[in-house]
């Protein structure tokens, strides 16, 4: 079963779709034929993938709007073309994602949106199977370069001594990869906040969470948390000295030391 195509979906434009949101993606189909819901099927995803990103897309456009009560699922079915299970699943999806919640009846209303939520489908929708290693660490480096650069400019006194914190309090979790990982997690947060820019923090948020069962696997290697824990330290040290050059060529090597590392786990997965 796939999407339907232009011409399927012009023809239940010009039999009068008798509900909103069929009428809905025909007048987009008619007026924006390479929109995300005219556009040709996407080969790698999932039927029910491609339905939850557009209906993402209509959340993001304006089309729908929080509060807003989706159709019945017979009614969606119709308007995709498409059967009822993958149809619940990219509900589903959305669901866990916090984008939709599902009301007495079974109808599902699109919830209060936060920046996280918009940028959730980089956790649940990116596969192992589609994960690019290059193209994931040359978009981190787009936002998180920036968002250091920011931090550094306006990150409160306290804030700077946090992010300082962190970093050095790596140096007791060398040969302890899970304490680590938490203590990363925090470390890289910290800087978001002190970049002041919720939309960039969501955006790195998502992107720092796609791959991490690789980057997991990559922690475990000899001497790649020490490595880690030093450029944290060049970071935070160049943060408090409100040094944003220092602090984003710092930042830039500390990930080309976690891309690499990654891509040596990818190549010898069973060498851990």
């Amino acid at each position: 079963m796939v999407l339907k195509t232009k011409a399927q979906v012009a023809d239940i434009g010009n039999a009068e779709p008798r509900d909103a949101f069929s009428r809905m993606i025909a007048a987009e189909q008619r007026e924006r034929a390479q929109s995300d819901f005219g556009g040709p099927p996407l080969e790698r995803r999932s039927i029910s993938e491609q339905v939850a990103n557009r209906i993402m897309a209509m959340i993001k456009s304006g089309n729908l709007k929080s509060g807003d009560q989706l159709p019945t699922e017979a009614q969606m079915t119709i308007a995709f073309g498409i059967s009822r299970p993958p149809l619940r699943e990219a509900l589903k999806a959305l669901t866990i994602m916090g984008v939709l919640e599902s009301r007495q009846g079974g109808r599902y209303t699109v919830t209060h949106l936060s920046p996280s939520r918009l940028v959730a489908p980089f956790n649940v929708m990116l596969s192992v199977a589609d994960y690019n290693v290059n193209e994931h660490f040359e978009a981190r480096a787009v936002v998180d370069v920036e968002i250091v650069r920011l931090c550094t400019d306006r990150a409160s006194p306290e804030l700077r001594q946090r992010i300082l914190k962190l970093a050095v309090d790596g140096r007791a979790f060398h040969q302890d990869p899970v304490a680590f990982r938490l203590l990363d997690i925090e470390f890289h947060e910290a800087l978001y906040v002190g970049a002041g820019n919720q939309m960039l923090s969501a955006l790195a948020q998502g992107l720092y969470d796609v791959g991490l069962e690789v980057r997991r696997v990559a922690s475990t290697v000899p001497d790649i948390i020490e490595k880690s824990v030093r450029q944290h330290v060049e970071v935070a040290e160049a943060v408090v000295a409100r040094d944003a050059i220092a602090a984003t060529a710092a930042y830039r090597r500390h990930l080309e030391h976690v891309r690499d590392s990654t891509i040596q786990s990818m190549a010898h997965p069973g060498s851990q």
